[in-house]
């Protein structure tokens, strides 16, 4: 798409310091606040991490072409600036990519989705979610409901021996509630009381034995207890669940390359996990390319450079 610029366009959008870095993260930072606070206002209950995934993808995408412009017209030439200020308007024009599948857009949509991965609280929130429902997820009764929605608000406020009070409550008035017992699960994690967390995911799994959230977060308490083989089996266990959860080869590909040392291994997960996380417009994939620059720095100084852009180009991805 080609926009002519007008005189007051240029006026709108600050171009005067076109070649000032600060000025270009002054836009990012804006243009990400506008998305960021489109993520604070998605709805995540009863939705799929897919869901919420596309919902994320949307707020981005709604920024992106008012960014790339905003970078562009700071790209612009003194002559072409000029050009403009004189309202010589026929003589300058941008080229802005509205093709979301086109690398030019994917450049543009990556930067502002890597920025808020590193500064938006509620996208980290929102994409870590899990409240599809399922039998026994929420409970029939009030009170336990109450209970719930206490260590809930407690949690979000990083209150967690609070949070963890109300949980057991939950818990102790109904046995069979699973979103109760897997954020009590959660919260003993976050105060480093792994065995006690462990538990609480497998009485989730008594209850229901596909939970996802159980499943995900259990393998992810025995990394933490250097147990690795037990968090491989209860990724694998996920797997046979959910053969397209890009957490799953997240996690194994971390695993297999920062503890086992099997950089080979590490490196075919993390490809699987980006693919995916790529198909899915997960914002995580910020955090799979992150490692996969961590894989090559490691194969590289040992000489495994043939093999790290072999494994790549096996799963179709371009490394630049």
């Amino acid at each position: 798409m080609k926009i002519p610029l007008t005189f007051f366009l240029l006026i709108a959008i600050t171009i005067t310091t076109a070649q000032n870095p600060n000025e270009k993260e002054k836009l990012k930072k804006e243009m990400a606040g506008v998305a960021c606070s489109c993520i604070d206002s998605i709805s995540t209950f009863n939705k799929s991490n897919k869901e919420i995934a596309k919902d994320i993808n949307q707020c981005i995408d709604k920024q992106v072409t008012a960014y790339q412009l905003g970078i562009k017209l700071m790209n612009l030439s003194e002559a072409e600036k000029d050009t403009v200020k004189s309202k010589k308007t026929a003589d300058v024009t941008i080229n802005i990519s509205t093709n979301k599948d086109s690398d030019e857009y994917k450049k543009y949509y990556y930067q502002l989705e890597r920025y808020l991965m590193d500064t938006c609280a509620s996208l980290k929130r929102k994409i870590a979610a899990n409240e599809k429902l399922s039998e026994n997820s929420i409970s029939d009764n009030a009170n336990a409901m109450e209970w719930y929605s206490k260590g809930n608000q407690e949690g979000e406020k990083g209150n967690y021996k609070k949070a963890l009070k109300h949980y057991k409550k939950a818990v102790e008035i109904d046995p069979n509630f699973t979103f109760a017992w897997d954020n009590l699960g959660v919260t003993y994690r976050k105060l480093e009381e792994y065995d006690k967390a462990i538990e609480a995911y497998q009485n989730s799994l008594k209850i229901n034995p596909k939970g996802k959230t159980p499943l995900q977060n259990i393998a992810i308490v025995y990394a933490y207890k250097k147990e690795f083989d037990k968090a491989l089996e209860a990724y694998n266990r996920l797997a046979e669940i959910e053969k397209d959860n890009p957490e799953v080869y997240y996690g194994m590909g971390l695993i297999y390359f920062q503890y086992k040392n099997d950089n080979e291994k590490g490196l075919q997960n993390i490809c699987r996990a980006l693919r995916l996380y790529t198909e899915q417009k997960s914002p995580y994939r910020a955090d799979a390319e992150k490692l996969l620059a961590y894989i090559y720095k490691e194969m590289k100084s040992n000489g495994q450079e043939d093999r790290f852009l072999e494994i790549l180009q096996e799963n179709g991805i371009n490394f630049k």
